[in-house]
């Protein structure tokens, strides 16, 4: 079997794994973590009703400059705190942290400890 499929599945696996406990409600969200090889993606999650209410990445226009000469552990944290910032504002302050399948450790862990600094709680 091709390394990169077996890495695709065992990852498919542990977020699956992970999931079979953690899902969002109105009254506590879900703050689904997805990370790539270069960037890092934060959503806050209603499962219940199907929909995203909040998300901030590396990607978006306000982080794009800010997190362009940093590292990437350095900007995860930016991202967690973007979230946590847009998330406040949206009246949530209580969330579940999925790692989606990721060991929470580097730029997972960043990304939590930036929205931690914000006021977002799990």
């Amino acid at each position: 079997m091709d390394k990169q499929i077996a890495k695709r599945q065992s990852l498919a696996i542990k977020r699956r794994r992970v999931r079979k406990t953690v899902s969002g409600s109105a009254s506590r969200p879900r703050l689904s973590v997805y990370r790539s090889e270069r960037h890092i993606y934060g959503q806050i999650i209603d499962d219940e009703a199907g929909r995203t209410l909040v998300s901030a990445s590396t990607v978006d226009k306000e982080l794009r400059e800010v997190v362009k000469d940093l590292d990437p552990t350095a900007a995860a944290g930016k991202v967690g705190e973007l979230l946590a910032q847009r998330a406040k504002a949206a009246g949530i302050e209580l969330v579940a942290f999925d790692r989606g399948g990721r060991r929470y450790a580097g730029r997972v862990a960043a990304l939590a400890d930036g929205a931690r600094s914000q006021g977002l709680q799990f």
